[in-house]
């Protein structure tokens, strides 16, 4: 990306040498990402990152006048596609979640009977941000196709973990972020199948031909060179790269269990990405974790509000209840990560848990019981 900063400025859009020079990178960095998600390089709209992505395709669809007023999603979707659906009911769509199974997998029998013929888009993720499940993406889209519906795929999750195919899942929109295959932060892209765009997507920006004026602007060429050559990187090594994070994975796993520190997994037995698990220490809520176990850094997938853990919504979605909801962790794996951080994570972990649990048990079962106010009660 370096020389994209330093020297090598131009503008992809101008016709001169130059300009020529920043087009062509862009176009070398679009075919890798292509490569990578399976699709033609003119199928590529490069973003600020899938939350702009989702949007685009959420709202930008809606603003197309159509018969159809249904909006379906899963009820495990990521803020940044449940908000524009927030949106989307207030301006008079049936908006209708699938249900999931206590795995966080969508259930295709619900999906059955709610993907119906007024059904105008679907939009599930590839893979869930907090507990890493899988999604039968192409089953739906089978579905979603044969009642006349377009499918939207959240795939940020799925880019560098596992194999991705837009073709082979048969979606129409897919957005995906760079930071998450260790590209640069707030760059993207929204992957929309070939005839759609100008006939669906009404552009949310406008004042500029740029990317067929689906998403105009001056291309970021530092971004787009950053993420064609995270792409170029990730596939170099995929399968060898899940294997072991798989590995490690199961390392991690049979260390909280053997640590008698009475733990949990969410979407147990469940298919998933290889480096994310949602684990609860019974008893402990997630923020006292974090804070006591400082040198491992762990996240929650959830809210804080006034200084309370909100439950996650896609735990709640799980069938687990608010008190259990507040205790879970989520523990990222990935490319740079070592075995030894790997046993030294799960026994410091397991430690602070007992900590929390044994020295300050009036303050735990406080929060665990519902101290402080949730966010949206």
């Amino acid at each position: 990306m370096l020389p994209y900063f330093r020297s090598q400025f131009g503008n992809p859009s101008s016709f001169h040498a130059i300009g020529r020079q920043a087009a062509h990178a862009v176009e070398e960095s679009r075919t890798h990402i292509a490569a990578a998600i399976g699709s033609l390089p003119d199928e590529v709209y490069f973003t600020s990152g899938a939350t702009e992505s989702n949007n685009m395709v959420l709202l930008g669809l809606a603003d197309r006048p159509a018969d159809r007023k249904k909006i379906v999603l899963s009820s495990i979707e990521h803020k940044s596609v449940l908000e524009p659906c927030m949106r989307l009911a207030e301006r008079g769509f049936d908006v209708v979640q699938i249900p999931v199974t206590s795995a966080g997998v969508v259930d295709l029998r619900a999906a059955e009977r709610i993907i119906d013929t007024s059904t105008l888009l679907v939009s599930v993720h590839g893979a869930n941000n907090e507990i890493g499940t899988l999604q039968p993406i192409r089953s739906i889209a089978d579905l979603a196709h044969s009642r006349g519906a377009l499918l939207h795929c959240d795939a940020s999750q799925m880019l560098g973990k596992v194999p991705v195919s837009v073709e082979d899942l048969a979606v129409d929109f897919a957005s995906f972020s760079a930071h998450k295959v260790y590209g640069p932060k707030g760059m993207g892209l929204l992957y929309m199948r070939r005839g759609v765009s100008q006939s669906v997507i009404e552009p949310l920006f406008l004042g500029g031909g740029q990317q067929d004026e689906v998403r105009p602007g001056t291309l970021n060429v530092p971004g787009i060179v950053g993420l064609g050559e995270a792409c170029r990187i990730a596939m170099s090594s995929l399968e060898e790269e899940m294997s072991r994070i798989r590995r490690l994975r199961d390392i991690l796993e049979d260390r909280l269990v053997d640590s008698n520190a009475d733990v949990m997994f969410a979407a147990a037995g469940a298919a998933n990405i290889p480096g994310t698990l949602s684990v609860c220490f019974t008893g402990v809520p997630a923020d006292a974790l974090i804070a006591h176990a400082q040198y491992v850094c762990v996240g929650t997938g959830s809210a804080c509000t006034s200084g309370a853990l909100s439950p996650s919504h896609v735990h709640l979605a799980c069938g687990f209840s608010r008190e259990i909801a507040r205790c879970f962790i989520r523990i990222s794996l990935g490319r740079y990560t070592t075995e030894e951080e790997v046993v030294f994570a799960a026994s410091a972990l397991s430690q602070s848990a007992r900590a929390i649990k044994r020295f300050e048990p009036a303050k735990v079962r406080a929060a665990v019981l519902g101290g402080g106010r949730d966010e949206g009660r």
